[in-house]
């Protein structure tokens, strides 16, 4: 992830690395300790999940921040960043343009809350600032991706209530259909999971009842992540989560160094339903693995059961996890990534009814490929490696599982993923060397023994010339819209832009073209900028049992269906 998709405070501070003679911060007065350590909080809870003192990461550097603008402006901006752009102000438009997307207005938080957290930035001492560097590549994809003829409407099939009066309204981020019991679910990342009945919600799970420990913040993906229902739901009543807790909160069963500090945990948890066709879920929950995490990103969002898999086949009933690497590249820990030793940046898979993991909550699949790997430290729930943060898992056709991996400052990814590979990060970004202990944020050729790496490189991408963040989504698999038969459609996070690749494109070692669509409302060409009424979209995408796509907007909890024109 990057600037575009960060927390509400996120592009506050871009300012300041963009700012020429804008004049120093008003110093707030008497920073005292417990000022510093309540503006400590906020920062944690509000803007670590995007920033550091160390370097640029999905937000810029704050080290010595607050000597490049006035304090007064900077309260504006947070109140309300779209109120100044709206106003003709030069430098808020400046960021607006840079980063594609504004943060929303950040209205709750009282004048003595910005006087702590600007309290606390300047006792951050000023970092080495990012310098030219001849060498990178300034525009990896200087291709513009090609329009579509493509116009696609859309139908308003439900909507979601707020679970917050603060923006974004609704933090929906998954939706799914559930075959045994033909039913909608959808995800509130604040720790609800509604089931839809005549496309009406109702409450199904609320975790916070059952996780005393549970938090979704400092925002972005955290929270509730995902669910997935298993298989055999219909019989033995079992779904799957994985949801944030506060750091320390439990023992992990994957530890990160006592010298590096924790941020949160993320934990998967079996759930037993009594009455599975019940409108609200009454149960019991075992936990299964919990994973430390050194900052607020790139954790376990996505879990999911193949759906083309059938009994006996050697994917049935496994679970595939996908885990980010939790931060640890941008905060100064990339060696805890892209080795068998280490949990961080991979997919997994799992056989979550089975006993022969290390700590007896689950199983490890026998054709794992590190199964048989001699060194005792191996996770052997790897299934694949080499991640950032492969954020959405699908699968194409029978053979063909696809992986969406948002990337650091670069290049966004789908690639497709075979067993035992390894997808390059933190050493690679797309088809491009990366330096995980210099710039993370440069990219550079390939060496010329490229080969002796054994990296697989994504089937599609795009820079951030186009979007910030991508949205994973599907193959279009049904029957009202021809048109976008063998397509896989998906887009870009915080714009909403729309895009697809051809599946017969797809192969390994090449780049299928990517092309973008796009959506009517109500007679109407628009984007779903301008239907969403917000700078940021927050899009995702979904499939029912026919194969029929939606999509949905975050900021508003919209839920559309893909139609006819």
């Amino acid at each position: 992830m990057k600037p575009g998709i960060c927390s509400p405070i996120v592009l506050i501070f871009s300012i300041f690395l963009f700012s020429c003679g804008r004049g120093k911060t008003t110093s707030v007065a008497a920073p005292d300790s417990l000022s510093i350590a309540k503006g400590q909080l906020l920062f944690k809870n509000n803007c670590s999940g995007c920033h550091n003192f160390k370097q640029d990461g999905i937000g810029p550097d704050l080290s010595g921040i607050t000597q490049a603008d006035s304090l007064t402006w900077l309260r504006e901006f947070i109140r309300s960043p779209k109120n100044l752009v709206q106003t003709g102000d030069k430098h808020a438009n400046t960021i607006l343009s840079k980063y594609h997307s504004l943060m929303p207005s950040f209205t709750f938080f009282s004048d003595q809350d910005m006087d702590q957290l600007i309290a606390f930035l300047q006792v951050q001492k000023t970092g080495k600032k990012e310098t030219e560097d001849s060498l990178a590549i300034h525009n990896p994809v200087p291709e513009k991706i090609q329009a579509s003829s493509l116009l696609i409407r859309l139908n308003p099939f439900g909507q979601i209530p707020p679970s917050s009066d603060k923006e974004p309204l609704t933090r929906i981020s998954k939706m799914d259909w559930v075959t045994p019991v033909n039913a909608w679910f959808v995800l509130d990342q604040r720790g609800l999971i509604y089931k839809l009945t005549n496309q009406k919600p109702q409450v199904w799970l609320d975790i916070s009842k059952f996780k005393p420990d549970f938090i979704n913040q400092p925002g972005l993906a955290t929270g509730l992540g995902s669910f997935a229902f298993h298989p055999e739901y219909a019989r033995n009543g079992l779904f799957y989560t994985t949801h944030c807790e506060r750091p320390h909160a439990g023992k992990a069963d994957f530890l990160i160094p006592d010298s590096i500090k924790q941020t949160l945990q993320w934990v998967l948890c079996e759930w037993k339903i009594k009455d599975p066709l019940a409108p609200q879920f009454s149960g019991t929950c075992r936990e299964l693995l919990r994973i430390d995490m050194v900052a607020g990103i790139h954790g376990m969002q996505e879990i999911i059961f193949n759906p083309r898999a059938r009994p006996g086949d050697e994917d049935y009933g496994n679970l595939f996890i996908g885990v980010g690497d939790g931060g640890s590249v941008e905060n100064g820990a990339s060696f805890l990534t892209h080795h068998p030793d280490h949990i961080w940046g991979t997919i997994l898979r799992i056989d979550p009814l089975g006993k022969n993991s290390a700590n007896g909550q689950y199983g490890i699949p026998p054709s794992n490929p590190f199964v048989q790997n001699p060194d005792p430290r191996t996770v052997r729930e790897i299934y694949a490696q080499g991640f950032r943060n492969p954020n959405r898992i699908t699968w194409a056709h029978a053979g063909v599982m696809l992986a969406t991996n948002i990337g650091q400052a670069n290049i966004e990814a789908i690639d497709w993923i075979v067993k035992g590979h390894d997808y390059g990060w933190p050493v690679r970004e797309g088809p491009f060397a990366v330096h995980p202990l210099g710039n993370i944020n440069h990219l550079y050729p390939l060496p010329t023994d490229d080969r002796l790496y054994h990296i697989t490189y994504p089937v599609a991408l795009f820079d951030h010339d186009e979007g910030n963040a991508i949205a994973g989504g599907f193959v279009y698999q049904g029957r009202e819209l021809p048109e976008l038969q063998g397509k896989y459609l998906f887009g870009d996070i915080p714009t909403g832009r729309l895009f697809y690749i051809n599946t017969a494109d797809l192969k390994l070692g090449k780049q299928a073209l990517v092309k973008e669509w796009f959506v009517s409302l109500r007679g109407k060409k628009q984007s779903l900028r301008q239907i969403c009424g917000q700078d940021r979209v927050d899009l995702r995408f979904s499939q029912d049992e026919k194969g029929e796509m939606y999509l949905f907007t975050k900021p508003d909890g919209k839920i559309y269906r893909l139609s006819k024109g």
